[in-house]
């Protein structure tokens, strides 16, 4: 009897084995589990968890930014610790994958500011303002750059300027 428990229970104890390996070895992420795209416009892929995805460059943007007026440093953490989508690896765009996103032949109006344009390549992100920080700071300055989404152009400021300055947090994306 003691010798038909113990073969019995090391059986078991394989049979769990080979289950948990199974399972533990199927690739598993949130993406699959609950993301659901909800439209698209050629370049640009909504889903209904607050991303859009850029087929162009493969990057995963926020579907909006911060909202309000912010310096660097916050923007900065803003973005490192937004959980869009249930990512954790969001992080601040580039100079460069901002420039991305501007087309100057699709203007809206600014909603921080009213009468002047922003120029953003689809409306699924939604940019506020015309500023957007970057990763991108001086080694020998207290500025940090920025993308300019009126008439598209790289800048500076100072890092602890707010004024029209927004976060739009990025990830790379499939």
């Amino acid at each position: 009897m003691k010798k038909s428990l113990g073969t019995m229970a090391a059986i078991i104890s394989v049979v769990l084995l080979i289950v948990i390996l199974i399972c533990c070895s199927r690739p598993y992420t949130v993406e699959q589990a609950t993301t659901v795209e909800t439209t698209k416009d050629g370049r640009f892929i909504a889903y209904d968890n607050g991303t859009v995805l850029d087929t162009k460059t493969k990057l995963m943007w926020a579907a909006k930014d911060n909202g309000s007026d912010i310096k660097w440093q916050d923007a900065k953490f803003y973005c490192e610790n937004y959980r869009g989508g249930d990512y954790k690896d969001w992080r601040m765009p580039t100079l460069d994958e901002l420039e991305g996103l501007y087309d100057a032949s699709k203007p809206r109006p600014a909603a921080c500011y009213g009468g002047n344009s922003i120029h953003v390549a689809t409306e699924f992100i939604d940019i506020t303002c015309f500023y957007s920080w970057t990763s991108e700071t001086s080694q020998t300055t207290a500025e940090s750059a920025i993308f300019d989404f009126g008439p598209g152009i790289r800048s500076a400021f100072a890092s602890q300027l707010t004024r029209l300055s927004r976060a739009l947090p990025v990830r790379y994306g499939k």
